[in-house]
C-alpha cells in the first residue's frame, strides 16, 4: 500500500502573499499528519517565495512523521540541510522565473556537482532522493551517484490529454519504477497529481509514496484540510 507525502507549500504562499504571518505553515503540518498523512515536504526555494528558513527550522522540531526538504543541489541550500538535518532531501531542479518545478533534475549532466552533495547529506546521515524524469538513463545515473531514492516526475503524465498519450506515460512510469527498483533504488513518485488522475498509478507496486501538494491545498480552501487529506488518502491506498 503506498503512502502519502503532503507538499504544505502553498500554505505560506498564501502567507507571503500579504507578507503577513499567517496561514502558518507548521499548524498545517499539524493538521495534515493528524489527519493520516505519512510525511510533509517543503521545498525550501533560493529565493524563499513561500517556505523560509524559520519555517524550516520550526517544522524540524514538530513534524512527527517525515520531513522531506525539497532543494536544488546548490551549497547555500545545502549547508541549511546539514544543519536542520530533516529526514530526507529530494534533489530538485531550481529556476526562479519558474511557477513550479517544470521538469526533472538532469543527473547525467550535473553528475560531479549532485554527486558531491548527495555524499555531504549522507556523511550526515540524510536519505536522498532524485527527482527524475521516467527515464533509464537519468535512473542509473541516481544509483551511480549512491541515491537511496528517485522520485519519478509524473508531471507529462499528468498533463496527458488524449488517451493514448496518458496510456503512454503510465507505461513509461510503471516501467521507470521497475526498473529502479531492479537497481536498489526505492522509488516515489510525484508532480502535478490530483484527485482525478491519482487512481491510475496506484496499481504500480514498486511505487513506494505520491508526493502531492498543490491539488491538496487547493481543495482545503474549499472544504478544510482535514477533509482534503483524508479524501486523497482514500484515493491513494484503495
Amino acid at each position: 500500500m503506498a503512502k502519502l507525502a503532503v507538499n504544505i507549500d502553498h500554505i505560506a504562499t498564501i502567507r507571503e502573499a500579504r507578507k503577513e504571518s499567517e496561514p502558518e505553515p507548521v499548524t498545517a503540518a499539524s493538521l495534515v499528519e493528524l489527519a493520516g498523512c505519512d510525511g510533509i515536504i517543503v521545498h525550501l526555494r533560493e529565493d524563499r517565495r513561500h517556505i523560509n528558513d524559520r519555517d524550516l527550522e520550526v517544522l524540524r522540531k514538530t513534524v512527527k512523521t517525515k520531513l522531506n526538504l525539497e532543494m536544488a543541489p546548490t551549497d547555500e541550500i545545502t549547508k541549511i540541510a546539514l544543519k536542520i538535518r530533516p529526514d530526507m532531501c529530494t534533489l530538485v531542479p531550481e529556476k526562479r522565473e519558474e511557477l513550479t518545478t517544470e521538469g526533472g533534475l538532469d543527473v547525467i549532466s550535473h553528475f560531479q556537482m549532485v554527486r558531491d552533495v548527495v555524499s555531504r547529506l549522507h556523511r550526515k546521515n540524510i536519505r536522498v532522493s532524485l527527482f527524475v524524469d521516467p527515464n533509464s538513463d537519468q535512473i542509473e545515473a541516481a544509483k551511480k551517484i549512491k541515491a537511496d531514492y528517485v522520485e519519478i516526475h509524473t508531471g507529462i503524465y499528468s498533463n496527458a490529454r488524449t488517451e493514448s498519450d496518458v496510456e503512454r506515460e503510465i507505461k513509461n512510469i510503471e516501467e521507470s519504477a521497475r526498473h529502479a527498483l531492479r537497481l536498489g533504488l526505492r522509488v516515489n513518485a510525484g508532480h502535478g497529481l490530483d484527485y482525478h488522475n491519482i487512481q491510475r498509478l496506484t496499481h504500480i507496486s514498486e511505487i513506494e509514496e505520491f508526493s502531492i501538494g498543490h491539488s491538496i491545498i487547493a481543495r482545503a480552501v474549499l472544504v478544510g484540510l482535514d477533509r482534503a487529506v483524508r479524501e486523497m488518502l482514500v484515493l491513494v491506498k484503495n
